[in-house]
């Protein structure tokens, strides 16, 4: 028995003392990475004032993508999978500040006369945006991850990531390559909808606001009852 128990002891202590020596080994390519990462973000920089900028958000996006292991196809996947709802409460989290960050923004261009940022980026709500919305959801449950997930774990070495993002690259050009007809057919005769419009701003941004409170209620509710089953 206390055979077993030092055996136990000894095999337990030498894949503590491996880890510790891997990660000690991976300092100096950690180093030598973020070397690399400032010498390109100096070059880019002096072929353009945004290119480093955006080099370098880049790629703090990705490490918090990979830290945060967030997704948006498990935010919405995991309350069915798991009964889980944390990365959901995030999702609805970001939403939540991202509607006020925007609404400050394309407000602020709105009250001083000025032209309001994105409003060429509103698209109609039509058929294209059904099909649209059906195939990538498949898609999404196929892959195991949305575009973010995707690019997320093939940077971390998942080879069906990596084929996943073959075939997303694949699917963009063929999307994009017809994209002329389904413009003409269906986009060009639906109405693009514009919620201040309608509601005004602040009943614009009220109204976003609590359906997005209602979902992280709901959200919050649903784990909580799945945890009481357990």
């Amino acid at each position: 028995m206390n055979s077993n128990l030092n055996k136990t002891s000894s095999f337990k202590k030498n894949v503590s003392l491996n880890k510790d020596s891997k990660l000690k080994n991976q300092v100096p390519i950690g180093i030598l990475i973020l070397v690399i990462i400032i010498a390109v973000g100096v070059f880019l920089e002096s072929i353009g004032n945004t290119f480093g900028f955006f080099w370098l958000t880049g790629i703090a996006f990705g490490f918090i993508l990979q830290r945060s292991k967030f997704c948006f196809a498990a935010a919405i996947r995991d309350p069915y999978l798991i009964k889980g709802t944390s990365l959901t409460k995030a999702m609805l989290i970001a939403f939540a500040i991202t509607t006020i960050g925007f609404t400050a923004i394309k407000y602020g261009a709105y009250i001083n006369n000025q032209p309001i940022p994105g409003q060429g980026s509103i698209a109609p709500i039509s058929f294209a945006t059904v099909v649209g919305g059906i195939l990538f959801g498949i898609g999404m449950v196929l892959a195991g991850g949305c575009a973010s997930g995707v690019l997320m774990r093939a940077g971390e070495g998942f080879q069906m990531q990596m084929l996943t993002l073959i075939f997303f690259i694949m699917g963009s050009v063929w999307g994009a390559h017809d994209f002329g007809w389904w413009h003409e057919i269906f986009i060009s005769n639906s109405k693009a909808i514009f919620l201040p419009d309608i509601l005004g701003w602040f009943g614009a941004l009220s109204v976003q606001l609590l359906l997005i409170a209602f979902l992280y209620i709901l959200a919050d509710k649903w784990e909580s009852k799945n945890n009481q089953d357990y």
